[in-house]
């Protein structure tokens, strides 16, 4: 083996958790290697809203690790001069049903370590001028959330390690196979001690019959983008509207609320359940507005999108979106890995090798916690 193709740890994957592994890695003082089969990062890590985003994380281990991941999130942006919105989050409500559930949500969070409180409709437009007023009744207001521009972090972010750090990044390089010391990637023969698969969505490249029996599924979500909004125009925080509560596992500990509230969907727009959509609108650094989105399941993902969801989509959002332009500029679908029961899945393939994925929806929020801790549990 060639003495400039070693390094102690081998990465594999340069989506938002690939990239985190390798910032802990490096920064423990190990000699990294990433290698991505693409030119770039072109997976789920740049086809989402750029949320760092607690409020929605399961109470406990899963929340606090989304709390330390904001953390390193902004040391890591303001670090590498990365531009980001913290501009916290508002869910905003326009029904009874769903106003039950976010008062009960701030009743029950703060002593479970969300920072959350209630607004009335009046102290909610005093926060954002991108509600809509009509009908409103207040919502949760939350400082916690960050929005980053997913494609710009995923295109700076390895420079920034590169820099920093030393990291090497080898760009259109798959890799064929592990074996340590030997990782086989594209025409290229590596030495590594220790090696991190984060493939997304990617199960079948290495170990396929570890992943056949792993239980993680695809699921494909429908979003889209506006053109960059005229004269300077700031969404200002983060919006979610009621479906967002049924959806997020944060919103189970409203045991007296939420069953209701679903009950109510699944009767009166059962179209919202059928592709389990619900609605949440962020903003890019060129003001552009993100919103979405859908979530279809299987792993035999349907490559065509359905105009029918980008229509229900839309309805919603302009029941609480006032902004000055909706119109499309672009449309897209992301596929990420999910376990049915867990919030990321961790498989120690052979000695020294660990895959971790299937962070679901939330591979932003949890990038970085997640590596610090699995980093640490392999004792790199």
């Amino acid at each position: 083996m060639s003495s400039n193709r070693k390094a102690d740890v081998a990465v594999v994957g340069a989506g938002i958790l690939g990239l985190a592994h390798a910032y802990f890695a490096a920064k423990r003082g190990r000699s990294v290697v990433v290698f991505e089969r693409t030119p770039r990062a072109q997976g789920a890590s740049v086809r989402n809203f750029g949320m760092i985003w607690p409020i929605g994380q399961r109470a406990g281990v899963v929340h606090q690790m989304a709390t330390r991941s904001r953390q390193i999130w902004k040391e890591i942006l303001d670090g590498a001069a990365l531009q980001y919105r913290p501009t916290g989050s508002l869910h905003v409500v326009y029904h009874q049903d769903e106003a039950d559930v976010g008062r009960e949500f701030v009743e029950r969070g703060p002593s479970l370590g969300y920072t959350c409180t209630w607004l009335s409709s009046a102290e909610v437009l005093k926060k954002s001028q991108s509600v809509n007023p009509e009908k409103l009744l207040g919502g949760i207001w939350s400082p916690a959330e960050l929005t980053v521009d997913p494609r710009q972090i995923l295109a700076k972010l390895p420079a920034y390690l590169a820099e920093k750090f030393g990291v090497q990044f080898r760009f259109s390089t798959a890799v064929r196979s592990i074996q340590l010391p030997r990782v086989e990637a594209g025409v290229e023969i590596w030495e590594a001690t220790q090696a991190v698969i984060c493939g997304g969505d990617d199960f079948e490249t290495l170990f396929p019959e570890l992943f056949a029996t792993s239980g993680i599924d695809r699921c494909k979500l429908q979003m889209m983008r506006t053109a960059p909004q005229k004269n300077g125009w700031e969404l200002g925080p983060a919006l979610a509207a009621g479906l967002t509560l049924r959806f997020y596992p944060a919103f189970g500990i409203c045991t007296e609320t939420l069953p209701k509230y679903k009950e109510r969907v699944a009767r009166e727009m059962a179209e919202y359940d059928r592709f389990a959509i619900h609605t949440l609108v962020s903003q890019t650094a060129d003001g552009a507005l993100t919103l979405g989105d859908s979530h279809e399941y299987g792993l035999a993902v349907d490559i065509f999108n359905k105009t029918e969801i980008d229509e229900l989509v839309m309805r919603n959002v302009r029941e609480f979106l006032v902004a000055p332009d909706l119109s499309i500029a672009e449309r897209w679908y992301g596929v990420y890995a999910k376990h049915p029961e867990k919030s990321w899945v961790a498989i120690d393939a052979a000695p020294g090798v660990r895959i971790v994925t299937a962070v679901g929806g939330s591979g932003m929020t949890l990038s970085f916690g997640l590596a610090e801790q699995m980093i640490g549990e392999m004792h790199i």
